[in-house]
C-alpha cells in the first residue's frame, strides 16, 4: 500500500461501490441455481454486458470471513495484519467512542432453555421495542474499578465498550455460533487478559441474574472483543473523500473507522438508499461512496432463498439511480457468500462486476452470477486489491517508473 500511497492523483472522477452483503451463494437444489443467478435481473446484466467481471477472495482460498475483516479488505486495507473485533466496529457504529485502552464488544440477547442451552442465537431477532429496555436494565451493573457504556445496536445486538486500567482485548468469544449448546465462558488469549476475563465473567452472572425470568432473551454472548486499531483514513491513503450509506451501525462503524463521513438518515429500503447516494452525488459531497445493502446476507443466514432472490431483484429494479448519478466508476461485488443452503457464511469466491466506461477492457459475459464471474477477464483476485483497480480505473493513480 505504501506503492499505491505513492502513486495517488486526484482528480474529479466520482467512484460508487455497491456491496450486496453476502451476495455469492450455491445452487439450490430446487433450481439448479445460485439466489442471483435465479433472480431477474436486466439491469445488472446490463452493466455486466458493458463491463468487465471476476471474483473477489474476501480474505485467502478457504477462509470463512466475518464482515468485519471482509470490509477491511475491500476497503483495501490488510485484514490480516490489522485484524480488529466487531466490538469495535459496533460502537464506532453507534458514535461511541474508543480509546487505545478501551475494550468493545459486541452483545446478543439470545435464548436458552432450562439446562442452559441456547436455542436461539438471536433471541428471534427481538424488535428494538423489546431489547431497549433490557439494555437500560444491564446498565445498572457495576463492577468497581471499571466504568461500562452499553448501547443498543438494534433487534437482539448491543454493544458494550469497558473502560479502565490494564484491559485486555485478548479474550475468546462467548458465542459458540450453534445451538444447543451453552454459552462459552469467556477465557484469556494470555496471561494479560486474565483482569479483564475476571471482570467479563462478572459482567456476565449480572445479567443472567437481571434475564433470568424472560422467555426470550433470557441470556447474552459477546464476541469481537476489540480495542481501536488506529488505522489510517481513506483520505490519507487514497486522496478520496469517502462517504457511506449504510442502514446498519456495524457497517456505518467501520467506515467511520477508516475516516469515511457517514450519511444520516438513511432508510432501509433500496430506493431510499439509492437515491440518497444519487443526491450525494450530485451535490459533489464525495469521490468514493460505499453503499451497503445488508437483507441479502439476512436471508441468506435465515436460510431463505426466496427472500435473497427478492431482494437481488429490488436492488436490480433501483440500480438505474445510481447510473443516472453519472460516476466513472460503479463496482458491485459483496463482502462474502451467504449460500441461503449453508445458512451461514462461507468462504466461496464473491462475484464482481466493474463499470467504467472510459477504462474498461470488456470481457464477453453478459449475465451477473457465480458461474459467468467464475471465467471473467478480471479473473480471482484477493479483496484487498480490489482498490488498486479501482483507483486505476477512476485514473487516480500515476505512472509507476520512469
Amino acid at each position: 500500500m505504501d506503492l499505491i500511497s505513492s502513486l495517488i492523483k486526484t482528480n474529479n472522477t466520482k467512484i460508487i461501490v455497491l456491496v450486496i452483503d453476502g451476495i455469492g451463494g450455491l445452487a439450490h437444489p430446487s433450481t439448479g441455481k445460485t439466489a442471483l443467478e435465479y433472480a431477474s435481473t436486466p439491469n445488472l446484466d446490463i452493466l455486466t454486458s458493458e463491463g468487465a467481471t471476476g471474483q473477489i477472495l474476501p480474505i485467502d482460498y478457504g477462509i470463512t470471513p466475518g464482515s468485519g475483516p471482509a470490509h477491511l479488505s475491500l476497503f483495501g486495507y490488510d485484514a490480516i495484519a490489522s485484524q480488529i473485533g466487531r466490538g469495535i466496529l459496533e460502537a464506532y457504529g453507534v458514535g461511541m467512542n474508543v480509546s487505545g485502552s478501551d475494550v468493545a464488544v459486541r452483545g446478543n440477547f439470545c435464548t436458552t432453555d432450562q439446562d442452559g442451552n441456547i436455542i436461539d442465537r438471536r433471541a428471534g431477532r427481538i424488535s428494538d421495542k423489546i431489547a431497549q429496555p433490557l439494555v437500560e436494565l444491564l446498565k445498572e451493573i457495576d463492577i468497581e474499578g471499571v466504568d461500562i457504556e452499553l448501547r443498543h445496536v438494534s433487534q437482539h445486538r448491543f454493544v458494550a465498550v469497558f473502560k479502565g486500567n490494564e484491559l485486555s482485548d485478548a479474550v475468546y468469544d462467548t458465542d459458540p455460533q450453534v445451538i444447543n449448546e451453552k454459552p462459552l465462558l469467556p477465557k484469556p488469549k494470555n496471561l494479560e487478559a486474565n483482569r479483564t476475563v475476571e471482570i467479563l465473567n462478572h459482567w456476565i452472572d449480572s445479567a443472567q441474574e437481571i434475564l433470568r425470568d424472560r422467555k426470550d432473551a433470557n441470556m447474552v454472548t459477546l464476541r469481537g472483543f476489540s480495542h481501536n486499531p488506529g488505522l489510517r483514513s481513506f483520505i490519507d491513503k487514497y486522496g478520496l473523500n469517502a462517504s457511506c450509506i449504510a442502514a446498519y451501525p456495524m457497517y456505518k462503524g467501520i467506515a467511520r473507522l477508516v475516516g469515511m463521513e457517514i450519511v444520516e438518515n438513511v432508510g432501509k429500503e433500496v430506493y431510499e438508499q439509492f437515491k440518497l447516494a444519487k443526491n450525494v452525488l450530485d451535490d459533489d459531497q464525495s469521490d468514493y461512496l460505499y453503499i451497503h445493502v445488508k437483507e441479502t446476507d439476512s436471508c441468506g443466514e435465515d436460510g431463505d432463498y426466496s427472500g435473497k432472490v427478492k431482494i437481488i431483484e429490488e436492488i436490480d429494479k433501483n440500480i438505474k439511480i445510481l447510473i443516472e448519478a453519472n460516476p466513472s466508476v460503479i463496482v458491485v461485488t459483496g463482502d462474502h457468500s451467504t449460500p441461503s443452503i449453508m445458512s451461514s457464511h462461507s468462504w466461496h469466491p464473491v462475484p464482481l462486476l466493474i463499470w467504467a466506461p472510459e477504462t474498461v477492457r470488456i470481457d464477453s459475459n453478459k449475465l451477473f452470477g457465480e458461474e459467468s464471474c467464475a471465467s471473467g477477464g478480471i479473473g480471482t483476485i484477493k479483496a484487498k486489491y480490489l482498490m488498486n483497480l479501482i483507483l486505476a480505473h477512476s485514473q487516480r493513480l500515476k505512472k509507476f517508473g520512469a
